[in-house]
């Protein structure tokens, strides 16, 4: 029987890493995630019957319960919505591996002290509840503040570095008590709770605009705890699923750092750019902003010969993925060369624009990546940008002073016409001006992105 369960858990393994290597390629991403989820079905199931934790009636409803709330999540929530539901996911996981390392502590003690705990399991366990604990509470502070539920401002207050300073060093010292006497369970208890403040001090200060990477970060958080608590439980496939979820973590936090021109160290400390000493928006825009309509904008695709679009969080938010395809194909049929731009922080997680234009079918071959549209905008005759604010904003290069100084950005302003369609002048996640606005060959389209693409639309087709 053991070597059978091997063998399922050797194939669950294999499968996990099939799936990462599809989700790498927005191709292959839909059989990745299949194969993933059916990796973890196979070695769940066999855990359960090989350990004779349920029954099969208890596996079965499990099974149909949880593929239940998975399905309607999938409907209910909406694209703008995914990062909040992300770092739920973040948080149930941490929560999840603290509330296993726990019963086994006690299961092991069995309420008796002095009994044989091996290093292995005590270390184990207290790593469990320190990363298990600081990633669920961190989630929740992560999630409170995209939600809206709380502030997405930075929270910062004297002395916060000493007293995060201060909770992870009691954090080490509770552990090493624990591991050395494990029959403390109390100091347990006081663990989690220290590690459990620690999650919430570290990410209340990072802004809103930097949860994309903590997101990211604590997604690692969450595999290292599952990785640990395969320690826990002696189970191979759970170190090996941890693993590989911890290090695709660590990869997509790099990643995600270098689109914004951040290091890992600002971001955890809340560390915001150069300076925020910027222009002020009465400074930017004052009698420069020039807004058009659905009619002219259709007379600039008049002789033109190359459009790019440029998606943000606000064609996420206008849900106008589908009418921006329908728009682009309308243009093709005049014979206009039409791309589209994608950043990769746009819309708050690395590939969202590529999952909201695939929705709508978008061939993948048209979306092209940062640094190879960035040398064709200076040919675009007109750029669209839907939605998309500070990775269009050229002070990135510009100003040294500005929060976003060297962040890598779409350079739209070369196009020889863009054409902004916002509601408003609102500033973006980073809270500046974006001079783009108030650029000479910049006109701004201020209306709700579908309606905006729906008029547009209408008015080529009559122009």
């Amino acid at each position: 029987m053991l070597s059978l369960v091997n063998l399922a858990y050797l194939l669950a393994s294999v499968l996990f890493i099939f799936g990462l290597k599809g989700l790498a390629h927005p191709r292959k991403a839909v059989r990745g995630n299949i194969l993933g989820s059916l990796g973890m079905f196979i070695a769940v199931v066999v855990t359960l019957l090989d350990r004779h934790i349920v029954s099969y009636e208890m596996i079965i409803i499990g099974v149909a319960v949880g593929s239940a709330i998975g399905a309607i999540l999938a409907v209910k929530i909406e694209m703008t919505a995914m990062p909040q539901l992300v770092a739920l996911y973040n948080g149930f996981g941490g929560i999840a591996s603290v509330l296993v390392a726990s019963a086994a502590l006690v299961e092991t003690l069995g309420g008796h002290i002095g009994a044989s705990v091996d290093l292995q399991f005590s270390i184990a366990t207290v790593a469990t509840a320190v990363v298990g604990a600081v990633t669920f509470w961190g989630s929740l502070v992560a999630f409170a503040k995209l939600q809206g539920l709380i502030g997405d401002a930075a929270v910062l207050f004297p002395g916060q570095k000493y007293l995060n300073a201060v909770l992870a060093t009691a954090s080490v010292a509770l552990g090493v008590w624990i591991v050395i006497d494990p029959s403390m369970t109390t100091a347990f208890w006081v663990l989690i709770g220290v590690a459990s403040i620690l999650g919430v001090t570290l990410v209340i200060p990072i802004g809103g605009a930097d949860m994309p990477v903590v997101i990211a970060l604590l997604n690692s958080y969450s595999g290292i705890a599952a990785a640990a608590t395969g320690f826990v439980l002696n189970n191979n496939v759970l170190i090996i699923s941890g693993s590989l979820v911890g290090a695709s973590g660590i990869i997509l936090t790099n990643i995600m750092c270098k689109a914004m021109n951040r290091s890992l160290t600002n971001v955890l400390f809340g560390v915001l750019g150069p300076t925020s000493e910027t222009a002020s928006a009465d400074e930017v825009y004052a009698g420069k902003v020039k807004a058009t309509s659905a009619e002219e904008i259709a007379m600039l695709f008049d002789g033109v010969s190359r459009v790019v679009i440029v998606p943000g969080y606000g064609m996420a938010v206008a849900q106008a993925q589908h009418a921006v395809w329908d728009l682009s194909t309308l243009l093709e049929s005049r014979g206009i060369e039409v791309e589209f731009a994608i950043h990769p922080v746009a819309g708050r997680m690395p590939g969202h624009m590529n999952i909201l234009l695939a929705e709508a079918n978008v061939p993948y071959d048209k979306l092209k990546e940062m640094d190879e549209v960035n040398p064709t905008f200076a040919q675009t005759d007109v750029a669209i940008v839907i939605g998309a604010n500070d990775v269009v904003n050229p002070v990135a290069r510009t100003d040294p002073k500005s929060p976003i100084a060297g962040m890598p950005i779409l350079d739209v302003d070369k196009a020889r016409t863009v054409v902004v369609v916002k509601r408003s002048l609102s500033p973006g996640f980073a809270g500046i001006p974006n001079p783009l606005f108030a650029a000479d060959n910049t006109v701004m389209y201020f209306a709700d992105g579908k309606k905006a693409v729906l008029d547009i639309m209408a008015a080529v087709k009559e122009y």
